[in-house]
């Protein structure tokens, strides 16, 4: 099968296993996103959600944000992991979206990525579900899936997210990256994942996972 009519089984199978998919951060508005997006950093969505209630209630816009201490920051978001330059991208990334945006978080991947903390993957969380623009966030689990399910080289994450776009369609990239990641955690683990239970593996996956699988049975 060609890459793309792969690509279409696997849009139905998301599509029937995940309907509706929840925006996995909690968050308010695109301001807080923006932040939970960039306390996710190598930390659960499950962490930073837990973490954020209290962080709001220090401050939930960038105007009062800009004004705390980064250290009273840092104590808050400590369980988040990585806090010294996290809390310092947060209190920096708010006084500039104060100074030059108005305190509105811009729309636009190039000013977003000028933010202070903001990569690529971060700036594209945003566009997407803050602001509905066509985008295709690639974590690391994406990433991960995409080789797996042969839709891509597996090179870089950079290289993920052109290989993903070519094959699906710009109309379900914003849906499609949650459906993802939703599989991911319930059938398609990074971790004692065993490729015949899962679906989508055991029609598309790569043969060296089956191999690896049966070496550990034995």
């Amino acid at each position: 099968m060609k890459k793309t009519e792969v690509a279409a089984e696997i849009a139905l199978i998301l599509e029937e296993l995940y309907p509706k998919v929840p925006i996995p951060l909690d968050h308010n508005d695109p301001y807080t996103l923006l932040v939970s997006v960039l306390l996710s950093a190598q930390c659960t969505d499950v962490r930073v959600n837990l973490t954020t209630p209290h962080l709001w209630k220090l401050a939930d816009n960038p105007f009062d944000m800009a004004l705390q201490p980064v250290e009273k920051i840092k104590e808050i978001i400590r369980p988040c992991g990585l806090s010294p330059a996290k809390s310092k991208a947060i209190s920096n990334l708010s006084k500039i979206l104060v100074e030059k945006h108005g305190g509105e978080v811009p729309q636009s991947f190039e000013e977003l990525e000028e933010l202070p903390g903001v990569g690529h993957k971060t700036a594209s969380v945003v566009m997407s579900q803050a602001f509905g623009f066509p985008a295709f966030p690639v974590d690391t689990h994406i990433h991960r899936l995409a080789y797996r399910w042969k839709l891509s080289n597996g090179k870089n994450v950079t290289t993920t997210e052109k290989d993903l776009k070519k094959i699906f369609p710009i109309e379900i990239w914003n849906k499609l990256h949650l459906q993802i990641i939703f599989y991911g955690r319930e059938y398609c683990p990074a971790r004692g994942h065993n490729p015949f239970e899962c679906r989508i593996c055991n029609q598309f996956g790569r043969s060296s996972m089956f191999k690896e699988f049966a070496k550990l049975k034995k």
